[in-house]
């Protein structure tokens, strides 16, 4: 096992410790919690000895690493300070850890415009990119809860379809329009962490049975493509599909007033020393340049305005 290797399993390792969960040290380093479970499994291999435990308030520490829990500690934090102090290596570097959706379906598409007019701006996104993943934390954080940060928009969300799908309802019960239509979920829907079918049902009609049942999906990224190829209906967050919508690859079946608020905001955590760099600030005018629009045209579609779409 190579000295990086043994590095990255040491930082899953740290990460989860501090987290409390292998989701909270994935959010943290832009990896699927899959890949911290399999760095901490290798070097749990290579050392020949269980590191974590599951406990009720998180994962805890076994005795083998208990012993080295404080070391550990002090040498990330040791990274982190030295990552910033070598920072001016990497002038042209930005390394962003964003929510997985957001990233693939609200910034990526837009970013080949910055990239056309700073074509020297390297990114590293979730740990891919033009530049390899360095360890010691990010330039810049999107995540979407209610924690720390600059508020960037709350989602709305509302059904989306196929172009064709609306076809299937528009001759149906006006009052059960969706009765027995097919529904795809997402997994954060289904497990309350934000509205889903089962909200929407509630709030507007259309449906009287089987609010949750159908297809689930993971993440709305996974989701799309079903959508596009008219597999059934979904609630998705409106900013994640303008790009869709614009191109008439998806529909709005129902009035776009007839929307849920997501529940927790986008959020956008800039690490203080990437704040003062020339290129970080471009970018941080070009991406709240590029928000400002999206929620311009949030707002034509909705009949609302930007202020109601934050908190």
């Amino acid at each position: 096992m190579v000295t990086t290797t043994h590095l990255r399993s040491l930082q899953a390792l740290d990460m989860a410790l501090r987290k409390g969960s292998l989701k909270g040290a994935a959010d943290a380093l832009g990896i699927t919690p899959a890949a911290v479970g399999q760095r901490i499994r290798a070097i749990e291999e290579y050392l020949g000895t269980d590191l974590l435990l599951r406990g009720r308030s998180g994962l805890q520490p076994t005795a083998e690493l208990e012993m080295a829990r404080q070391d550990l500690a002090i040498a990330f934090a040791a990274l982190d300070r030295a990552s910033d102090m070598l920072d001016f290596q990497r002038v042209s570097e930005i390394h962003i850890v964003a929510e997985g959706d957001w990233s693939v379906l609200w910034l990526e598409p837009r970013l080949e415009t910055f990239r056309a007019a700073h074509p020297n701006i390297k990114f590293c996104i979730n740990g891919a990119g033009d530049v390899p993943l360095r360890l010691g934390a990010p330039d810049l954080r999107v995540v979407q809860d209610n924690g720390p940060g600059e508020v960037l928009y709350t989602d709305i969300l509302l059904p989306i379809s196929g172009p064709d799908n609306p076809r299937r309802i528009a001759d149906w019960d006006s009052d059960l329009t969706m009765e027995g239509m097919p529904l795809l979920h997402l997994d954060e829907q289904l497990t309350g962490a934000q509205p889903g079918w089962v909200d929407w049902f509630q709030a507007f009609g259309y449906r009287t049975s089987g609010p949750d049942r159908g297809v689930h999906y993971q993440n709305a990224r996974l989701a799309m493509e079903p959508v596009r190829q008219e597999v059934g209906f979904l609630v998705c967050g409106l900013s994640l599909v303008l790009r869709d919508l614009e191109s008439g690859q998806i529909v709005l079946p129902f009035p776009p007033d007839q929307h849920l608020k997501a529940r927790t905001p986008f959020r956008m955590i800039v690490r203080p020393e990437a704040e003062t760099r020339p290129q970080m600030q471009r970018f941080l005018a070009w991406l709240r340049g590029e928000l400002r629009t999206s929620l311009q045209v949030m707002d034509k579609i909705t009949g609302a305005t930007s202020r109601n779409l934050t908190p």
